[in-house]
């Protein structure tokens, strides 16, 4: 993605997974628990997009892990609910996985991090 870090890919990819799958959710879930997985992997991507441009990336990155962190267990909801299936549910807990190993190598290598 045009000199964008890696994990920038890997988040886009993931969010373009993710839209449809909520919007497969029932209504009663849908503008729930739907919407803000939704908002959750937007707001992951748009975070990992500015990083990649911004000069100060550190809080960014903050951002970004912590999405990735409640996303986990929003998705985590959604499979307890039974709104997406085991197996979409290991597909994604792994998607997230890769992407907060990638955001937390990223954070290590910003200057004044130790």
């Amino acid at each position: 993605m045009n000199g964008a870090p890696p994990v920038v890919g890997k988040a886009y990819d993931f969010v373009l997974w993710l839209l449809p799958k909520v919007e497969n959710f029932p209504r009663t879930h849908r503008f729930t628990v739907g919407d803000r997985l939704t908002a959750n992997g937007l707001d992951l991507l748009t975070s990992l997009v500015e990083a990649a441009y911004a000069s100060r990336k550190d809080e960014l990155l903050q951002t970004a892990n912590r999405k990735v962190n409640s996303t986990r267990y929003l998705l985590r909801l959604a499979k307890d609910l039974r709104l997406m299936s085991i197996d979409s549910y290991g597909f994604s807990a792994e998607k997230l996985d890769e992407i907060g190993r990638m955001v937390g190598g990223w954070r290590k290598t910003q200057p004044g991090r130790a």
